[in-house]
């Protein structure tokens, strides 16, 4: 890496006939792979202060079909900040991984080969899929071919490998500045040995337990869903008044939305406050159809004016009922079961009683929704539904990524404490929202919803899942002489020995012969939440564990000294997810952050306003815009996006990028176009000219402000102050000193011997401002700036290696007037004015002019007079004219108006 402020030596510069922004990408992305241009310099780092690192914390993306927009937006701006730490001497730990296992890398498995997994089939090597990239939505789930587990892990492996490289490629093409020699996969070996040595620990010091327990439960996808991944939406229903029945036999009248759950009921619950309910609470009423007797209760979750004010506690309805159940120490009495059907078997509290028939006739193994249409159809006959439904739109829990709504269901599941629950845990949630005040939020008001989502959960991060692709719980249980599961008695390996796979591997102590036999050992089928996983990126990537097992990949020493990292981009809608189960993680196991700072960048619009995702269908891929525009006009638009903000598909964006690009060719190729400066010289010594010293002190302030804001992570600002000044480099003072740079041959109509000092000035002045320039957008136009510095360097030489530029660069324009540029510009632009309302072009030359202005306004332009009079074509005289406003006025032309 180059030394900061130690600038790579020009030479001679080898200029293309046309430069073009076409087909930069494929020439710089075999460049740099060749070079390895973006390796972490391990050693280095090491042999450094720690201060001289900056390591990221990289998303990876969700292997499961194709990247989008939303992509490249929110990668670009995390690579154009790693770009930035770069160039200011740090060595930057930029890994990459690829998150793929969990629930959107199987469904994706099922709809392309047309199958599913069934865990009571055995192994088949010789299955060839139905299917091969079809959508499968030709396939119904019912049609889908059923594979054993290993089948199905197997065809999930193929495909993630297939949908990496697709991805590999499209971040190459973006640009992205990450060492590719730092990969990790989510579902290999070293990830499945992290995570798993990572929940042995948690168990061990009591973080991690398994407990049988109300819970999310997804039917579709046959698997629990924790609080994190639910979506509210809005779902049909209806309120149905019904009357439950007094001692006395006069009618206690609810509403509920969801009547199959009557059979459920263990309690009705009302407000303290609510006066209606004071005389009723803590006496008993009986159930419709059911005649099962329950509790009336006070509760401040009640809510006195929604419905009757007055509701059912139901095992399970919501997870209203499931703190209900909790608080109020209720019993179980669950009906629906994991397939979403109602129980077979009559409930014990149902049987012998006046709904029994109602129950085997036309309850058992019903799905809801024609359960509800039963009851419904009962109570009506019965009296006890007190008129109609009224249609409503209700609020159902769903999982993010499925179709159906949730029900809430009873099983055994693995957990890991973060503050929902205070039993077992008390202090951990102040202690997480404590953590979050220990890392600093880009935006800062994206701190509150860390905060937020943390004082609002009411449960632990549920984190097993009864799915096939993903990382297995390494634990077994014995089994008692009668066969029977003993869960209690965990079983657990030596950490040396992971990953393990519970179904194939065994237990201390114990035999494969012995597996699922009395006295013997059964696997725990289930595997970890894919959060569990990536909530451990930056142990993955840098080499934790300190000591036990992991194997290949471990590097303690490089762990110990860059953890905690120093940025997680990502984006703003996983704050509750990724962002703070990495939280929980290294608070567990560190006891500190696991990193410094967290930068959120928004989210990809659609013309309506809506976020952009391949669920909505709505999402853009990404590698035609890249193909179309060129990748610096996208990262463009990325990059001019502010922190945080969601930012809607703008293809006019992409354009201003595309132009930015290829204006800095085009305007490089001028300035690198009047040869090399006398030998022994440098661009300081020879700026003298009052208007090249100004140019320079506005881009010495350019440099302290993109500086600041990049440093303020910032890196829209930086971008545009840039910007702003390039173009004024471009249409003002490369116009104003064309003419003596050329040392007069445009006018003169060749060469006028040796150059003078002013066309000296010029020149130094222009290659000074090219490199500071190239320099402070390379973070963004990664390409053309590449172009140009290999125009200007040595072979193998990269302006992404260049140290940032400094305001000390620029010590020659030291004390000039900074605004004397713009004064100049405007006055060009006057006489450009002029000639434009004259009908006449360009080139036609100015017999007398007057420039009107301030005091100070006119000296500045009479600093630059000769420029001014060369640009604008001023053959005579240019007089001056105090005035409040500076103009000019009473242009003479030397040709008349066509």
């Amino acid at each position: 890496m180059t030394h900061p402020h130690q600038i790579a030596p020009p030479r001679p510069a080898q200029l293309p006939e046309r430069p073009s922004v076409d087909g930069l990408e494929e020439k710089w992305v075999a460049v740099w792979k060749d070079t390895d241009v973006y390796a972490f310099d391990r050693d280095a780092a090491l042999a450094g202060p720690r201060e001289q690192v900056f390591a990221v914390d990289t998303p990876p993306p969700t292997a499961s079909g194709t990247l989008h927009l939303g992509h490249v937006f929110g990668y670009t701006q995390a690579d154009c900040l790693a770009r930035y730490h770069r160039m200011t001497g740090k060595h930057v730990f930029y890994p990459i991984g690829w998150d793929d296992n969990g629930l959107p890398t199987e469904k994706r498995v099922q709809n392309y080969y047309g199958v599913r997994g069934d865990a009571t089939l055995p192994y088949d090597p010789d299955f060839t899929p139905p299917q091969r990239g079809g959508d499968g939505k030709s396939l119904r789930a019912a049609d889908q071919v059923p594979v054993g587990r290993s089948t199905f892990i197997e065809l999930c492996e193929e495909l993630t490998v297939i949908d990496e490289q697709a991805f590999e490629d499209v971040f190459r093409r973006l640009g992205l500045a990450i060492d590719w020699n730092v990969q990790y996969r989510t579902i290999g070996d070293r990830a499945r040995a992290v995570a798993q040595q990572a929940f042995l620990r948690n168990l061990a010091r009591g973080e991690a337990y398994q407990a049988e327990a109300p819970g999310l439960w997804d039917i579709t996808f046959q698997t629990a869903v924790a609080q994190a991944e639910l979506e509210a939406r809005d779902y049909p229903g209806a309120y149905h008044r019904v009357a439950y029945h007094r001692a006395d036999g006069d009618p206690v009248h609810i509403e509920t939305t969801r009547p199959e759950l009557i059979p459920a009921v263990v309690a009705l619950v009302a407000h303290p406050d609510d006066e209606r309910y004071a005389d009723l609470v803590g006496t008993t009423v009986t159930s419709p159809l059911f005649g099962v007797e329950v509790p009336v209760l006070a509760h401040p979750l009640a809510e006195m004016d929604k419905g009757a004010g007055i509701a059912m506690c139901c095992t399970f309805g919501d997870m209203t009922d499931v703190q209900w159940w909790r608080e109020l120490q209720l019993p179980t009495r669950s009906v629906i079961t994991r397939s979403g059907r109602l129980q077979e078997q009559t409930p014990e509290w149902v049987a012998g009683g006046p709904g029994e028939e109602l129950w085997t006739e036309r309850l058992a193994g019903r799905t809801v929704h024609a359960a509800r249409e039963a009851v419904v159809e009962a109570l009506r006959a019965s009296g006890d539904l007190d008129g109609e439904p009224t249609r409503t739109q209700r609020k159902a829990n769903f999982y993010e990524r499925g179709e159906k709504p949730l029900e809430i269901v009873t099983s055994r599941q693995w957990f890991i404490r973060n503050g929902g629950r205070e039993e077992g845990a008390p202090g951990l949630r102040e202690a997480l929202v404590a953590r979050g005040e220990e890392v600093d939020f880009h935006p800062g008001f994206m701190r509150s919803r860390y905060r937020n989502w943390v004082e609002g959960l009411n449960g632990d991060w549920l984190i097993s899942r009864q799915r096939f692709f993903g990382v297995p719980f390494p634990v077994w249980y014995a089994v008692d002489a009668a066969g029977e599961v003993d869960h209690d008695t965990l079983l657990v390996p030596d950490e040396g020995r992971l990953p393990i796979d519970p179904v194939s591997d065994v237990p201390e102590g114990y035999t494969e012969d012995q597996r699922d036999q009395p006295g013997g050992f059964t696997a725990d089928t289930d595997v970890m939440d894919t959060w569990a996983t990536s909530s451990l990126s930056p142990q993955i990537a840098a080499g934790w564990p300190t000591r036990g097992g992991a194997g290949e990949g471990s590097d303690p020493e490089l762990f110990e000294a860059i953890f905690p990292f120093d940025m997680r981009p990502q984006g703003h809608d996983i704050i509750r997810t990724w962002l703070f189960a990495t939280m929980v993680r290294a608070h567990h196991e560190h006891g500190t952050v696991p990193w410094t700072d967290a930068y959120l960048n928004g989210w990809i619009l659609d013309p309506d306003r809506k976020k952009m995702s391949k669920s909505r269908g709505n999402a853009v891929t990404p590698l035609d815009m890249l193909q179309a525009s060129g990748t610096d006009a996208v990262r463009y638009w990325a990059a001019a996006a502010r922190p945080g903000v969601d930012t809607v598909d703008d293809p006019n964006q992409v354009k201003v990028g595309r132009r930015l690009a290829i204006k800095l060719l085009n305007a490089s190729s001028f300035v690198l176009g009047f040869g090399e400066l006398p030998e022994g010289s440098s661009e300081a010594d020879l700026v003298t000219e009052p208007l090249d010293r100004a140019m320079l002190a506005g881009l010495a302030e350019v440099v302290r402000r993109a500086t600041q804001a990049y440093e303020d992570w910032d890196y829209s600002t930086a971008l545009d102050v840039t910007e702003s000044f390039f173009w004024t480099f471009c249409d003002d003072y490369l116009e104003l000193v064309k003419e003596r740079a050329y040392g007069g041959e445009l006018s003169a109509g060749g060469p006028t011997g040796d150059p003078t000092p002013q066309t000296l000035s010029a020149r130094a002045a222009l290659r000074l401002a090219l490199s500071v320039q190239l320099r402070l957008l390379a973070p963004v136009i990664s390409f053309a700036t590449e172009e140009v510095w290999s125009w200007w360097h040595e072979e193998g030489t990269s302006v992404h290696t260049q140290p940032w530029p400094v305001v000390e660069e620029l010590a020659v324009a030291e004390g000039a007037d900074a605004a004397l540029l713009g004064t100049v510009g405007q006055a060009l632009a006057g006489l450009r004015r002029a000639k434009s309302e004259a009908k006449v072009k360009m080139r036609t030359p100015i017999a007398a002019a007057t420039v009107a202005g301030p005091a100070p306004e006119l000296d500045r332009v009479r600093a630059a007079l000769s420029d001014l009079g060369a640009a604008g074509k001023v053959t005579g005289e240019l007089t001056f004219a105090e005035a409040e406003q500076l103009g000019v006025r009473d242009v003479a032309l030397v040709e008349a108006p066509a």
